[in-house]
């Protein structure tokens, strides 16, 4: 009876939060001004930091460089270090 119970109560919990809704990051701007409210949202608009500082003063928003830029170069490996004959 106790699993019935918590299975119910975890189906409840889910369902009250609500649809989740997925982020989207435009891979071709390098700023995102990310605007916290209701709702909250990312706003990925911006060609410089300056230019998303300009739209978020005075608002509940913070700047911030685009995670998923197409054009960022992918992190290097680890560099592997070569031993020299003497």
């Amino acid at each position: 009876m106790r699993v019935l119970a918590m299975a119910v109560l975890a189906i409840g919990a889910a369902w009250a939060t609500g649809p989740a809704r997925a982020q989207t990051f435009d891979p071709d701007v390098p700023v995102c001004m990310h605007v916290y409210g209701d709702p909250t949202y990312w706003d990925c608009s911006f060609w410089t930091l300056a230019q998303c500082a300009a739209s978020a003063s005075g608002r509940a928003a913070q700047c911030a460089n685009n995670p998923y830029l197409a054009s960022a170069a992918a992190p290097a490996g680890p560099r592997r270090r070569h031993r020299r004959a003497h």
